[in-house]
């Protein structure tokens, strides 16, 4: 899962313990959340569009996924006027707080590792804020730390 970490880091889940994962406007992102994410899958935090671009800790999936009630709300920069609440298009979960690494496992360096080059995160044009990570990938990249 990506974030900017001016938007919402990896501290902030730590500092918060929990958050909801709301505002993915992305078909196939909201696809992965709403349809492969389960109860106590593991994620990999990953930080985007900063100085040290890379993984920086762990957070566990804590909730089934649900409506993105943000998409219903005008004020909010999520605000989608074709999802309702009978028909919602966008979906959210709970993302809990595990692990923060003691140091960034850098872009450079996952793409560097040959075990890792069929890895969705190192392949051409892939901009998506989340992305199936195969558990093999999972563990390569926890061996990096």
């Amino acid at each position: 899962m990506k974030s900017e970490p001016s938007t919402y880091s990896i501290d902030d889940l730590e500092r918060e313990g929990k958050t909801q994962w709301e505002g993915v406007r992305n078909y196939q992102a909201r696809n992965f959340m709403r349809d492969e994410m389960k109860i106590g899958d593991l994620v990999l935090f990953y930080h985007s569009n900063t100085k040290t671009i890379g993984v920086v800790g762990i957070g566990k999936v804590c909730s089934e996924p649900y409506p993105d009630h943000f998409a219903q709300n005008k004020k909010s920069a999520y605000y989608d006027e074709k999802s309702t609440k009978e028909n919602p298009i966008w979906f959210m979960v709970d993302v809990c707080f595990v692990e923060k690494f003691k140091k960034t496992i850098t872009l450079s360096e996952i793409k560097e590792n040959k075990i890792l080059k069929g890895m969705k995160l190192v392949q051409k044009g892939m901009r998506l804020s989340i992305q199936l990570v195969l558990k093999k990938e999972y563990e390569e990249v926890l061996k990096m730390l």
